[in-house]
């Protein structure tokens, strides 16, 4: 019960404390007021300072603190046992005043008495401190309440105060610089040891970094000998797969050709029976008698048309059987070959029949063909007379141009077709043959032949060479690899004049196609052309007939329009192509022509460069100039002639310029002086395009007095490449 009657003692001696009556507010930082606003008081001088001073000063206490008065003097002295705080701040405005200085207390008190003055004190200077702002206001007179003793105190206090603090900073300063000197010892052991710890960690870092690369290189050391041994596994089982693929290639390719080989001979089996039906059914019809033959001829051909009409029912009846999408087999091409061969048979022996009819009664008519024969042989001398005169008449007012070549020309150009047709009917056979090895052969000797002028090209003259030699071992007989396959010509007996006539064909079919489409090709194949002249002459001709034949303006030579000929008939002898949707335009046709021009004009003038043959070429510059003299002599055509002069002048003329010199000068100045006014009034308002070109290229060269080179000719680096 003691200590809790303590507890509310403190409890209540706490509240009544100045510290106790402070008012505190939660609102005072909202507000904006000051937390110390009501804490701002007068300093001044603890009434129980004198107790202090007494403790600091050796020397004893006044009596006498103020005006006399023993009071102040005994509570001094009398509380040693109070705790004061170690200084005690005195305001420079107010004096020290005491609160019992008015009063007059007893000089001799006990213990009990000096506690009770001093808690009187206490509360007396603490209703001071209270009351002292309003006092402030209207201060009372000042009244010195410190003697000269307590004021000399004061001043050691004061002194001794500055000697504290100043050892106390002097001791702060030293335990400051003990305590920097300790962190700059702490800071640098740290930064040692971090020193170290990150050298550690670097040098692990290294290791791993070090064991880790090891690893890879192993890794990969061992990734890489895995690489190569799946390489050579993997090319081991391609090796394998291609063998196993080529085998089987090459077994499907058999197949296929045996396939192949199986239908062809299937189709050429068909095609030969429906070549046997449609012979057996033409014939069949020649067995039945036309009106001329049954009035003039009393013949029975009863017998010969029934049994033609059985051949015919057998050949339908095989033929029939094939109709279901099947080949007729072997057997049925004997029994159709068999009655082909009966159905001749027949027809010829009712020939025969007729022609000992017919012989009888030829005699009879033969009297009358003589004066009809007669009759007529009189009306040509009269239209020959009459057709000589007017001939004569145009050609003077003509001026002495002719309107078709030479005769001397003309032989030639038939020799040349002779040759070329004669060429042609050597190896018929091997045409029209029904043998499927022939024909293979045929078709691999074709391909021999016109597959390296399809090559040739202005690449490089290595490969030209390369062409030429192909085509030379071809035409001497012996044995090339084309398409894979060893061809040569002695393999046929007319093998020879089979590639030649095809050779020839090629090459003035790249004249028409390629030359005509690209102008700068006409050299190199000219080039291997006149190579091939030169070794094979025969093959030379077979060109120039093939030229003269699609193009007979290289002659030149302008076929007249014979009687009972056809408009596309007489176009067709003229060059132009015609097919079964018309004729072809007029500038395909002369683009056609001057491809075919200028691969001849390219030809004369050149000679294959590797060549052991000494003396001209077969067919040089000469035949250009005949050419050239022989179309002046000529009626210009429209559009044709403008067009052929300017491709040949323009590929041939420096070369001829070179030769003839003086001479060619003066056949220039001939066309542009008199024989292009011919031109320009034969050539139409929407054709002047060839004879503008010509125009300006005569007035070039002549006013230059020089051609240029043509685009494309080969140099002497070409042959080096």
């Amino acid at each position: 019960m003691a200590t809790e009657s303590l507890r509310w003692d403190t409890l209540e001696a706490l509240k009544n404390s100045p510290k106790g009556k402070l008012k505190y507010s939660p609102d005072w930082l909202e507000k904006g007021e000051d937390i110390l606003a009501g804490c701002k008081e007068v300093t001044s001088l603890s009434p129980l300072s004198g107790a202090i001073l007494k403790r600091l000063s050796p020397r004893p206490q006044l009596k006498n603190c103020s005006l006399g008065s023993p009071i102040r003097d005994t509570s001094l002295c009398t509380s040693e046992d109070v705790p004061f705080p170690g200084s005690v701040p005195i305001s420079p405005h107010h004096t020290l005043t005491s609160p019992i200085s008015q009063s007059i207390s007893p000089p001799l008190a006990t213990a009990d008495d000096e506690d009770g003055v001093n808690e009187d004190k206490l509360e007396n200077s603490t209703s001071t401190g209270d009351l002292s702002p309003v006092l402030s206001s209207t201060p009372p007179p000042a009244i010195s309440l410190l003697s000269p003793r307590a004021t000399q105190m004061a001043g050691c206090i004061r002194i001794c105060e500055e000697i504290h603090r100043s050892k106390a900073k002097a001791e702060l300063s030293l335990r400051q610089e003990l305590q920097e000197r300790l962190v700059a010892t702490a800071a640098s052991r740290e930064s040692e040891q971090l020193k170290r710890f990150e050298e550690f960690m670097e040098l692990k870092q290294r290791q791993e970094y070090q064991s880790m690369r090891d690893m890879m290189e192993k890794e990969t050391q061992e990734s890489l000998g895995r690489q190569e041994k799946l390489k050579e596994e993997h090319r081991h089982r391609m090796k394998i797969l291609n063998l196993r693929l080529r085998e089987a290639e090459q077994q499907r390719l058999r197949e296929a050709e045996l396939e192949k080989q199986k239908l062809l001979e299937g189709r050429e089996r068909l095609r030969a029976l429906n070549a046997i039906q449609e012979e057996v059914l033409q014939l069949n019809q020649l067995l039945e008698p036309t009106s001329a033959t049954q009035t003039g001829l009393a013949l029975d051909r009863t017998s010969y048309i029934t049994r033609g009409n059985q051949l015919c029912s057998q050949v339908s009846e095989v033929v029939r059987t094939t109709a279901e999408g099947q080949f007729p087999s072997v057997e049925d091409m004997t029994v159709a070959e068999r009655a082909l061969q009966e159905m001749r048979s027949l027809l010829r022996a009712m020939q025969e029949a007729v022609a000992q009819a017919q012989e009888r009664k030829k005699k009879e008519l033969e009297e009358e063909d003589e004066r009809k024969r007669q009759a007529e042989l009189k009306a040509q001398q009269e239209e020959q007379k009459k057709s000589a005169a007017l001939s004569a008449k145009e050609k003077a007012r003509k001026q002495g141009l002719q309107t078709r070549a030479e005769d001397s020309t003309l032989k030639w150009y038939r020799e040349l077709q002779d040759m070329a047709s004669q060429c042609a009917q050597t190896f018929e056979d091997l045409n029209n043959t029904k043998d499927m090895q022939t024909k293979k052969l045929r078709m691999e000797l074709q391909k021999a032949a016109t597959i390296p002028v399809s090559q040739i090209s202005s690449i490089s003259g290595s490969q030209l060479k390369e062409i030429f030699d192909k085509i030379d071992k071809l035409l001497s007989g012996r044995q090339i690899v084309s398409a894979g396959k060893s061809v040569s010509t002695s393999h046929h007996p007319h093998g020879l004049e089979y590639v030649s006539y095809k050779l020839a064909e090629k090459f003035v079919k790249q004249g028409e196609e390629e030359v005509a489409s690209h102008h700068e090709a006409a050299f190199p194949i000219a080039v291997v052309a006149s190579g091939v002249w030169e070794l094979h002459p025969k093959v030379g001709d077979l060109i120039l007939a093939h030229l003269h034949k699609k193009c007979p303006y290289a002659v030149p030579y302008f076929p007249p329009m014979k009687d009972g000929t056809s408009v596309e008939e007489y176009q067709r002898i003229l060059g132009y192509r015609v097919d079964d949707s018309g004729v072809e335009g007029q500038d395909s046709f002369l683009k056609r022509m001057s491809g075919m021009i200028r691969l001849y004009a390219a030809i004369i003038q050149l000679r294959w460069p590797h060549s052991n043959k000494q003396g001209p070429v077969p067919h040089g510059l000469n035949h250009g100039w005949r050419w050239l003299a022989q179309m002046l002599n000529m009626e210009p055509l429209a559009d044709v002639t403008a067009t052929l002069l300017f491709d040949f002048l323009e590929v041939c003329g420096n070369a001829l310029m070179k030769q003839y010199q003086g001479q060619f000068w003066k056949i220039m100045l001939l066309i542009r002086e008199e024989y292009f006014p011919r031109i320009e009034a034969v050539t139409s308002t929407g054709q002047m395009g060839s004879v503008t070109r010509l125009k300006q290229f005569l007035e070039s060269a002549l006013r230059n007095k020089q051609i240029d080179p043509p685009k494309g000719q080969l140099t002497s680096s070409f042959w080096r490449s």
